[in-house]
Formats: C-alpha cells, structure tokens, sequence
C-alpha cells in the first residue's frame, strides 16, 4: 500500500475501479496452476491500468492518427514488393531461422501458387513524444516501431477510454481523488478524445469478410472468421470484444477461435482450384464453413511453432484461399530489419504521395543501425560496444511481443557472449527521451502513484490487392496508450510491464 494515501481510501478505489473494470470486459485472464487449459485454475484480473488519463501533447496526437493512412499504403506497398523484401530479408536469413522459416513457406505457397489476391492489414504505428534534441522545445513523436501482426490491445484500450470518462464524470472520484494529480482541476472531459478501437477493427474484419463473400464462387457454404491464438491465452477479452462486436453487426459474422495445434484437426483445404479453408465444427463435424478471414493474433514468434506440425500448419493457412491477416509478405515487413532499411536508406519507391506527406513519415524516424559489415554498421557497433555512448541505444532482435529487447549497458557484454557473425539480425536504435508524467496505477489490486512515461499507438486496417495493387480501404482506426514506470525499460502490458491508460490532450 503506498503511503499517500489511506487503506480505507486505497480500498475504495480498488473497489470502483476493479467493478467497472470487470463489469466492462477491462480484463485479462490469468492461470493458478501450471495448466494454461484447466478452467478451474482460471482468474480473471483487472487489466494493469492507470486510474486517471495521462496529458499527451495535442499536436503529437492529431499528427500521428492524421499520418496512419499514409503508414498503411507504406506497409501495404512493402509486402506488395517481393524483391525489396527479399533483399532485405537475405540480409539476416542465415542467422535467424525463425525469419528463414517464414520465408520458406512463401517460397512453398508461391511456386504452387496463390490463390487469394486480397491480403489484410490491422496494424498498429507506435510512438513516443520526444523532448530531445529540440532546439525549438516542442515535443514532437518519434516512431518506435511499426505492428503488422497481432496488434493486440484495441479493445482493452477503448473500455480504458470509457473507464477515465467514466472516472472524470464521476463528481465524487474527482472531488476526492484527484488532487493525488498535480493539474487536477485542468480536467475536462472534452479533452478525452473519442477511441473507436473496437469498432474500427471490427470494421476492417468485416470489409475483408465482405469481400470474400462478393468474390467466392461457392454460395451456398456458410462462410466464417478464424482467430488464430495462442493456448492458454491471458488476452482473451481483448479479443473477444472485438468477436462479439462481429457477432452483433447487421448480419452477423460467425467468429471461431483456433490455436495452431487445431489446424489440422478442425480445418481442411478443398480439393478445388480455388483450395478454399473449410472449418469443421467441433461440437458438430457435419456443420461447416468456409473460412473468409484467418486473424492472426498468434504466430509472431517461435514460441508459436513448438514443433514441425505448426509450420506446416501455418503453410495450410497460407495456401488456402482465406484473407490472411496478415499474410506472411505482411508479417515480414513489419520486421526490425524494413523498419532500419527505411529509415537508412527511405521508401520514396513504396509512395506516391506528394512531398510533403511523405516528410511527416520520415520526421517521426529516429536513427536505427544495422549491425553489419557496411560502414554504418560499424559505426553503430562502435556505438553499442563503447561502455558511454551504449547508454543512449537499445539492441532489437527480430521479434514480437516484447521481453526481447537489450538495453543500455547491457548491450556490450551481450553482443560480446553471441557469435559476431549473428550481430546482423538485430538492430541498434536511438532510445527515444521522453517526458516524465504523474499519474497512479493499479496493478493486481495495488495502488502505485509515481513518475511515468507514456507510449501511443495508433491503430490503421488496409485492405489491398496485391495482385492490381488496389486499395480497397485504408483508415485509423482508434489508438492505444501504455504507461510505464520511468525506471522500467520494456512497457509490454501482456508480459507485466506496462499498463493500459488513456490520453488527455493538452
């Protein structure tokens, strides 16, 4: 219990905030036991939260959703590039199998050959406000990295968007509580500005559905959405928000949940031209569907693929006639490695848009690094093994989900204990400085108050062909806010890091 505040007080708070909260679906699941798939050993838990929503400079939030259109066409453009992807990707692909692993299943799905033009993205464009090196002092945003799989946290930070509206309305918690916040009486609830996560989402699964719907050639078959997930996962809400939101549209989207030890199991390709993705139901093999959208929020890791039956399960998904979300061209370029390739050497071949567009996705760069054998490799190795300077740099591999990453003073004594011939596959980026910010969290039941910093990510779905190079639909799509304590590194809310918050522009 923190000292600012009384046990009766603390109680309070928890109280409320933990009713909502869970009334809401602002929940993560969490497991007692050591099986992940024992219900009984099931607890449901409030998301870690703030209690409050954070100031975020207005200007830096009006310019990173007013560019994530601009972001989507950039990563549509970039799977669409085969050629520049592979070029990119030779680079690393024999120091990181899992990389070569995905590589391979599009080699084997392209010379059998595609069957599904259409391809989508949900994607997630991160940032943080940056105070350094402005001689002008503005805050301005620099982009940490670029999501295009598994983008996860729309919905849990939409409830969260609701949750601070609700809290800022609610005249009691204001009065009493939020003098614990050094502008307290600066709040006013147009200053909350609206989160469409959940239905900007669902919307970018059902224009993908949709489309299936309008071109598949088999009427007759019920046509459904496969979440793809991992087991035992603790993000459930998150994702089911956004299934019950399909379930309720005007004619609603039948939605099913598969892990990938279930894709043989409960799947099927139609011995067809088009090799269309048939789902069985399990409560009922006669009953089946032909699957329109697979959704990944599994599959950005090697965790993921245990054993040889997952990669030939990802290379059904992949062959199948499904909308793949993303597809594995897609999946690729949201690697560190394209995110350092742009930003060293641009992606004016990628955009068509006029000049002054294409600035604001270059201004929000910071300065990433290989760390291979060309010249700016070794100087960003002389950065990352130079016991001063390795203060002001991260080291990336490239991975997803957070919990991956080195930082500062330990990147030397790492890089020192892997062979040099693997340096390549990671990257070295310019640690972004940020402003401190006061708010309080609750963490499993705890009240914290103290320094934060914050990280914005705005969500984007597209919907392209990759055959024409059609845009079929491109917008924002809501944003997510995490906070951390400014003495914590990594901010992944899922591996206990992070928390969920909310903007309050000023």
């Amino acid at each position: 219990m923190a000292a600012f505040i009384s046990k009766a007080e603390q109680q309070y708070l928890v109280s409320v905030i933990t009713d909502w909260s869970l009334s809401h679906g602002l929940a993560i699941k969490s497991f007692a036991g050591q099986n992940n798939t024992d219900s009984r050993d099931e607890i449901i838990t409030t998301v870690p939260l703030t209690l409050f929503p954070s100031p975020f400079p207005r200007t830096c939030f009006e310019q990173a959703r007013d560019i994530q259109r601009d972001f989507n066409l950039l990563y549509a453009s970039i799977s669409q590039d085969e050629d520049f992807l592979r070029s990119t990707i030779e680079k690393i692909i024999d120091t990181d199998s899992f990389i070569a692993k995905l590589w391979n299943v599009h080699l084997k799905v392209k010379e059998e050959g595609y069957t599904q033009d259409l391809s989508l993205g949900l994607f997630r464009s991160d940032y943080m406000v940056s105070d350094d090196d402005n001689i002008h002092c503005q805050h301005i945003i620099k982009q940490v990295e670029f999501n295009t799989i598994a983008a996860s946290f729309a919905a849990l930070s939409s409830r969260a968007s609701e949750l601070h509206r609700h809290s800022v309305n609610n005249r009691f918690l204001a009065q009493n509580f939020y003098y614990l916040l050094r502008d307290y009486n600066k709040f006013n609830i147009s200053d909350l500005p609206e989160n469409k996560g959940i239905s900007g989402l669902a919307f970018g699964l059902e224009t993908a559905f949709n489309e299936y719907v309008k071109n598949s050639t088999s009427k007759e078959t019920k046509k459904c959405i496969i979440f793809l997930i991992q087991n035992g996962e603790q993000n459930i809400f998150d994702q089911h928000h956004l299934e019950y939101a399909l379930k309720q549209r005007k004619s609603p989207i039948p939605v099913f949940r598969l892990s990938f030890s279930q894709i043989y199991k409960q799947t099927k390709i139609n011995d067809t031209p088009n090799r269309e993705l048939l789902y069985f139901l399990p409560t009922n093999p006669t009953l089946i569907f032909e699957v329109a959208v697979v959704y990944f929020r599994a599959g950005y890791g090697p965790l993921d693929y245990p054993d040889q039956s997952a990669w030939d399960g990802r290379f059904q998904l992949e062959r199948s006639n499904a909308i793949k979300c993303p597809s594995i061209l897609t999946q690729l370029a949201g690697s560190k490695k394209v995110q350092q390739v742009l930003v060293t050497s641009g992606f004016d071949r990628f955009l068509t848009a006029d000049e002054s567009r294409l600035s604001k996705l270059q201004n929000t760069f910071t300065n990433i690094y290989p760390l291979d054998d060309s010249p700016a490799g070794l100087k960003a190795q002389k950065f990352a093994l130079d016991t001063d300077l390795c203060r002001y740099y991260v080291l990336k591999p490239q991975r997803e989900g957070g919990g991956n990453n080195i930082y500062r003073s330990a990147i030397p004594d790492f890089l020192r204990s892997i062979p040099k011939s693997q340096w390549k596959s990671y990257i070295l980026m310019k640690i972004i400085k940020t402003p401190k910010l006061q708010n309080i969290i609750l963490r499993n039941g705890n009240i914290e108050k103290g320094s934060v910093v914050s990280e914005l990510g705005i969500f984007g779905t597209c919907l392209w062909n990759h055959t024409t190079h059609e845009i079929i639909h491109n917008e924002e799509a809501g944003y997510l806010l995490r906070s951390k304590g400014d003495q914590s590194e990594e901010g992944g809310v899922a591996i206990g890091y992070g928390c969920i918050d909310s903007c309050r522009l000023v």
